[in-house]
C-alpha cells in the first residue's frame, strides 16, 4: 500500500506538472517564443524526428556519455585504490589532481576541440574529467576506512596482499563506489552537454546550440527534455547494478537519492 500511493502520488505530481505546461503559458499571457507549451514540444519533437535526424542525435550523445562514463569510473576506481592503499603516493599526486579538479572544466573543452577537432573525442575527454574525481574520491576514502581487525585476520591466516584486497578493502569499497558511480552517471551527461555546446557538430547538445541560434525555443527544451532522458537511464542502470551486486546488503541503505 505504501508503494502503490507514494508511486500513484508521483503520478499527479507528474499530471500537475504537464497541464500547468500546457496551460500555463496561454494563462499567463506567455509569448510562445518565450515558453511553448507542451503540445508545441511534443510537436517539435516530432518534427525534429522526422527532418533533423532526431534519433541519431540522441545516439551519439548517449555514446559519447557511455564511454565517457567508463572510462572516467575506471580510471577514478584504479587511482582512488592506488592512493588509498599508498598514503605516500596521495601525498605526492594529490596536489596536481586537486588543481585538475578545481580548474572549470568548461575551459578544457575548446582546447579538446583545438586539439582533436570537431569530433566525439573532444566530448568524451570532458565527460571523463568530470566523471573521474567523485568516483576516485568515495573509492579513496572506502579502502582507507577498512576495518583494520578483518585485515588482521585475514594476515593471521597467511594470506597474501593480494588477497587482503580481494576479500576485505575491495568489497568494502563497493558502497562507496556505487555512489560515486550515482553521482557519475549524472556529470557524465554534463560532461558531454559541455563539449558538445562549445565544438559539436551532432548531439542533443548541438541540436540545442542549433535551436536557440533559430530562435526555436521548443527545439531547445526537446534538446533539454533528451539530456534528462538520458541522465536518468544512466542513473537508473547504476542503481539496478547496485542492487545486483549489493543485494546482501540491507534495502534501507540502498535506495534511490
Amino acid at each position: 500500500m505504501k508503494r502503490a500511493s507514494t508511486a500513484i502520488g508521483s503520478l499527479l505530481v507528474l499530471i500537475i506538472f504537464l497541464a500547468a505546461w500546457q496551460w500555463g503559458p496561454g494563462l499567463f499571457h506567455v509569448p510562445e517564443f518565450v515558453l511553448p507549451t507542451l503540445s508545441s514540444t511534443v510537436a517539435e519533437a516530432g518534427r525534429m524526428f522526422r527532418v533533423e535526424n532526431l534519433m541519431m542525435h540522441a545516439g551519439v550523445t548517449a555514446l559519447e556519455v557511455i564511454a565517457g562514463f567508463a572510462i572516467g569510473s575506471l580510471l577514478g576506481v584504479v587511482i582512488g585504490v592506488v592512493l588509498g592503499l599508498s598514503p605516500r603516493t596521495e601525498t605526492m599526486l594529490s596536489p596536481y589532481i586537486l588543481a585538475l579538479q578545481i580548474a572549470p572544466k568548461v575551459a578544457f573543452a575548446p582546447l579538446f576541440v583545438m586539439w582533436m577537432g570537431y569530433t566525439v573525442y573532444p566530448k568524451i575527454l570532458v565527460a571523463v574529467l568530470i566523471v573521474f574525481f567523485p568516483v576516485m574520491v568515495n573509492v579513496l576514502g572506502a579502502v582507507r576506512a577498512v576495518d583494520p581487525d578483518q585485515v588482521n585476520l585475514v594476515r593471521a591466516l597467511c594470506g597474501s596482499r593480494l588477497q587482503i584486497f580481494r576479500f576485505v578493502e575491495f568489497p568494502s569499497a563497493m558502497q562507496a563506489l556505487f555512489a560515486g558511480l550515482r553521482i557519475a552517471s549524472t556529470l557524465a551527461v554534463i560532461g558531454v552537454t559541455v563539449g558538445e555546446l562549445v565544438g559539436g557538430d551532432r548531439g542533443l547538445g548541438y541540436l540545442l546550440v542549433y535551436g536557440e541560434g533559430q530562435g526555436n525555443t521548443a527545439m531547445v527544451f526537446v534538446s533539454i527534455a533528451g539530456l534528462t532522458l538520458i541522465g536518468i537511464v544512466a542513473y537508473a542502470f547504476v542503481v539496478w547494478l547496485e542492487r545486483r551486486m549489493l543485494h546482501y546488503v540491507p534495502r534501507a541503505n540502498m535506495r534511490m537519492a
